[in-house]
């Protein structure tokens, strides 16, 4: 019998969240700034010093990390780069293969073991855009405007956000009637497995769900 899938970890689970972190860290240790940088989409430099240090676009704004530390630092901010946001950088870059990203896009339960975990990502995502906006689509659309969302040719409603050079999200709508209220649904470009493990998807997902409602 094939073992149970892991459960996906979640944003406010701090300590298993670090030392996923610490785990990802150690395992990027390993592997030549170059390659990464190729694999992943992100831009190859040497700081002042002559130390390694990797460039790429992380929710649409430039984020650094310096290597092998792998430490971040974000555009802008001289505060550290929080926990949720580090793990999914440091996910990233390990699993990056250089797969085109495509025009395609597939929901949770189309992830590797994503069917198990569907229904409770699609709680925390779907479910809360839908309680959160209702039937009220122009609210909607401008809290994913402001979030950063670039409008998309997708069900009744949807922005695209781009997560990474290689991996975006799309928060779609579809509307309802008199009988059934309108439905919500966070889906991934077709290629995110071989840029993000289902784990990190889950981060994401919950990540953009959070942005949108505290945008509108």
């Amino acid at each position: 019998m094939p073992a149970h899938p892991r459960t996906p970890i979640s944003v406010d689970n701090a300590n298993l969240l670090q030392a996923r972190v610490d785990e990802l860290r150690r395992q990027l240790q390993d592997k030549p700034a170059e390659l990464l940088a190729r694999l992943s989409g992100a831009r190859f430099t040497l700081d002042e010093q002559g130390a390694s240090r990797l460039e790429l676009e992380f929710w649409g704004k430039p984020i650094w990390m310096r290597l092998p530390q792998g430490a971040l630092e974000a555009s802008g901010s001289p505060a550290p780069v929080n926990l949720p946001n580090t793990a999914l950088v440091l996910y990233y870059l390990n699993h990056a293969d250089g797969s085109p990203s495509g025009s395609d896009w597939i929901a949770f339960s189309e992830l590797p073991d994503g069917r198990f975990y569907a229904q409770a990502f699609q709680g925390y995502t779907g479910k809360s855009l839908a309680a959160r906006f209702g039937a009220n689509q122009a609210s909607f659309r401008s809290a994913a405007r402001a979030a950063g969302g670039e409008p998309t040719a997708f069900g009744d409603l949807a922005f695209r956000f781009p997560l990474f050079p290689r991996v975006s999200l799309l928060a779609v709508r579809w509307e309802g009637d008199e009988d059934f209220p309108a439905n919500h649904q966070i889906l991934f470009s077709a290629a995110v497995s071989h840029y993000l493990p289902t784990d990190a998807c889950a981060i994401a997902g919950s990540m953009l769900t959070r942005k949108i409602i505290a945008a509108g």
